[in-house]
């Protein structure tokens, strides 16, 4: 039997290759239709009549009363599709609204209540849509660390969000990018300031400034909407934004309840720190990407490679590891999806 550890991806994971994969993946229909109904009491549009769309809406699919529902249900199935005679889930993790999908599949929410935690706090950052997103990158293509580059772009983010009405901050540290979030002020100051790369810098279109202060709003409608008898012990060991870990048997609900609507709401969120602790606690042979799509996967191995993860220096090395013996299993591949799997 393999060990694991399980990350699950946050917004911006459902595209338009992405659809229709609950109709064809999520496991278990039942539950997806009481997803469903508590959206239709909702007045919302059910997950199914928007995964099962004619087509891709960037407006309709990207709102975040919309996506999150989609990326959690999308997750929590691959969750119950890995084959668990084959492999041992040592501990779970996720990127940013992944720990919502997280605190399920490790066992400190039920399947439902953390959908309605998904679900309240999807409507919320939809309803208030304060400020916005960006990417950009400090590691080049190689993926060669560059930790110089990286505190010249943080320091640039710091003096930015210092000036009067700008208001910018380090969103997501995310492998090799920097999600930064803040106010148009301040989100187009970085624009000005910086080379263009490729495609970066990018907006996130309908994202808010997710892990900020100005966040702050929404993280106590979120406390005052969410009650902490919906947070249990996980079954499983929890690693979240901060690197910190929750034990089982030796976590405190009512904190779980407080860093999940309070800090991981308003401030940065440290994906790179959380697959470095993952990597070192753990020492996982896999590390499991549930979907949906496979963008996160990029971000775990350029987190690896920053941790000095098997001594892997860049991009090359990476893919001679993972093509010598894949360790790195993005459930949104239906290759590498069928290693993690029984026969779908």
């Amino acid at each position: 039997m393999k060990t694991a550890v399980l990350i699950c991806p946050g917004r911006g994971t459902y595209n338009k290759t992405e659809l229709g994969v609950l109709g064809r993946r999520f496991p278990d229909p039942a539950m997806l239709a009481g997803f469903d109904a508590r959206r239709s009491e909702l007045g919302q549009d059910t997950l199914c009549a928007l995964d099962g769309a004619a087509r891709y809406s960037m407006a309709r699919h990207t709102r975040g009363d919309n996506a999150s529902a989609l990326i959690f249900a999308a997750s929590y199935g691959d969750h119950l599709s890995i084959d668990r005679d084959g492999i041992d889930i040592v501990a779970v993790t996720g990127n940013s609204m992944g720990w919502y999908s997280a605190l399920a599949c490790g066992g400190a929410l039920s399947p439902q209540d953390a959908f309605e935690v998904v679900n309240t706090m999807g409507q919320l950052m939809q309803d208030s849509l304060i400020g916005g997103q960006l990417i950009y990158p400090h590691m080049g293509d190689d993926w060669r660390p560059d930790p110089g580059r990286r505190a010249e772009l943080l320091a640039l983010v710091a003096g930015i969000g210092a000036r009067p009405d700008h208001a910018l901050a380090l969103s997501i540290d995310l492998g090799g990018m920097l999600v930064l979030a803040g106010n148009e002020a301040g989100l187009a100051a970085f624009e000005a300031a910086v080379p263009v790369l490729d495609r970066f810098p990018m907006r996130l279109p309908n994202h808010a400034a997710f892990h900020t202060h100005l966040m702050a709003p929404v993280a106590e409608t979120g406390r005052a909407r969410l009650s902490p008898e919906l947070f249990g012990q996980p079954d499983l060991p929890l690693i979240d934004g901060r690197g910190a870990i929750w034990w089982p048997g030796a976590s405190d609900a009512h904190a779980l309840w407080d860093y999940t609507l309070g800090h991981q709401v308003t401030e940065t969120y440290d994906f790179t720190h959380a697959i470095r602790v993952a990597a070192r606690e753990f020492a996982p042979d896999l590390f499991i990407v549930a979907g949906p799509g496979t963008t996160l996967g990029g971000a775990v191995a350029q987190s690896l490679i920053l941790s000095g993860w098997r001594g892997i220096p860049d991009k090359a090395g990476f893919q001679t590891t993972q093509t010598e013996a894949p360790f790195l299993i993005s459930m949104g591949r239906d290759d590498q999806r069928a290693l993690v799997t029984k026969g779908e």
